[in-house]
């Protein structure tokens, strides 16, 4: 067995997964023998690992300097690569820097070089006009989710970043669009297109609930207690309405989470952790969350309001209906409201009348020591069980970040919980423990 395999072996390990799906494989595949690819897959399929394990066993071990540049159109999405890469366990440091945060904390990190370097156009454009980072050896450019980068209007930073890398040798682009016109600037010739948009369309159902008032909250209410206690998220088109929804949906004691682009960056990636642990079941977004973003497999997603594109509505339908799992779209609809074209004669979804959905057996608690600070999930978990008396099947999912940690923990049993391990010893590091 060849060195590469093994390393791919003991990487799918850490992550436990068994093995790659075809998209991946033939991902991989491509970005071994071409220097130009074009990654076109369904939000939700694992373009993530399809382009860096080929990636990584490329990479030069020897070299100290940066070597691949990802470029990406949000935060979360820079945040969620760097994550995933960790999580790879490979022996090559990582970094994303974005805006939001403070330049001088890029500074820092990138003083010694990481392989991998992912980031938002803006940000990266910034550190090549000051020089922070060198560009002699970075082979391998990433555009992942390229459309929306444009969309979101970075084509100008783009173009100068390209124009900035004279060694690149092997470009990458991903998205999850087929009808994509991809820009001069990017200098492609030939490049070897991995198509599988077609894919887990089958299993997507598209459903109609009509709502007597123009106003729909009320509908919306009844909805959500009609499809029960499963994770789904509703899109509106404005921030606004969100906080409309949001204050109609606390009145009526249904728990939630909201993400959206005016957010502060902490309170998004909160929304984040608190939705993939369980504590809470429903997010309220905008179009941000339509792709990019790294969330479990929902049940459904309503269309609080319909996107002006078809595009958007294909892109909040992907977060349903992924890999083979069923899942259903559903566009509330006023009674007097037109459906757009590009909407064909959905099947309407009778509400039958229903209690609330019960409240989330998980609350989440911050912990203030990560990575950094050389803390596992292990140590977290001893600390819980021995210290806090914590039975096994009373502790959630454990995210750990940099600087910190997320826990979700049996709602009954977080203040006794929170009393006994607030202030402890994690490693050498004290850690207060606080619920979010």
């Amino acid at each position: 067995m060849s060195k590469a395999i093994k390393n791919q072996k003991k990487i799918l390990n850490k992550l436990d997964i068994e093995q790659l799906n075809a998209m991946q494989e033939a991902a991989q595949f491509a970005i071994h023998s071409n220097s130009e690819i074009v990654l076109l897959s369904p939000t939700g399929t694992g373009k993530t690992l399809a382009f860096l394990l080929p990636i990584i066993a490329e990479l030069d071990p020897d070299c100290a300097e940066v070597q691949v540049l990802i470029l990406v159109p949000s935060r979360e999405l820079a945040i969620q690569i760097e994550q995933v890469t960790r999580e790879m366990g490979a022996g090559y440091k990582t970094n994303a820097v974005y805006g939001g945060r403070a330049f001088s904390k890029d500074k820092i990190e990138l003083k010694h070089r990481p392989a991998i370097l992912i980031g938002t156009p803006g940000r990266i454009a910034a550190h090549l006009r000051r020089e922070t980072i060198s560009t002699d050896h970075i082979k391998t450019l990433v555009l992942d989710e390229f459309d929306k980068s444009l969309e979101v209007g970075f084509e100008e930073e783009m173009s100068e970043i390209v124009a900035a890398l004279p060694e690149v040798n092997k470009k990458i682009l991903t998205s999850a669009t087929q009808s994509v016109d991809i820009p001069e600037f990017v200098g492609l010739q030939d490049p070897t297109y991995i198509d599988y948009l077609d894919e887990g369309i089958d299993q997507l159902k598209v459903k109609m609930i009509l709502s007597p008032s123009k106003d729909k909250l009320e509908t919306l209410v009844d909805a959500l207690c009609h499809l029960g206690n499963q994770p789904g998220i509703i899109f509106c088109n404005f921030k606004d309405s969100i906080q409309r929804v949001s204050d109609f949906l606390t009145e009526n004691k249904i728990a939630h989470g909201c993400f959206f682009g005016g957010m502060e960056q902490q309170d998004r990636e909160r929304a984040l952790i608190k939705f993939r642990n369980g504590t809470h079941q429903l997010i309220i977004a905008t179009d941000l969350a339509a792709r990019g973003i790294d969330i479990p497999e929902l049940k459904f997603i309503i269309h609080y309001h319909l996107p002006p594109r078809s595009q958007e509505f294909t892109h909040r339908n992907g977060r349903t209906a992924r890999m083979n799992n069923e899942g259903t779209a559903y566009i509330l609809k006023w009674t007097l409201e037109n459906l757009p074209d590009f909407i064909q004669n959905p099947e309407i979804e009778e509400i039958q009348p229903a209690s609330l959905p019960a409240p989330s057996i998980w609350k989440t608690l911050f912990i203030s020591g990560g990575r950094k600070d050389k803390i596992s999930k292990g140590d977290i978990a001893g600390l819980f069980f021995k210290q806090g008396n914590l039975n096994k099947d009373e502790l959630g999912v454990i995210e750990l970040k940099q600087d910190c940690a997320f826990v979700a923990v049996h709602a009954s049993k977080v203040d006794q919980l929170v009393r006994a391990v607030d202030n402890s010893r994690l490693k050498k590091k004290k850690v207060r423990v606080t619920v979010i």
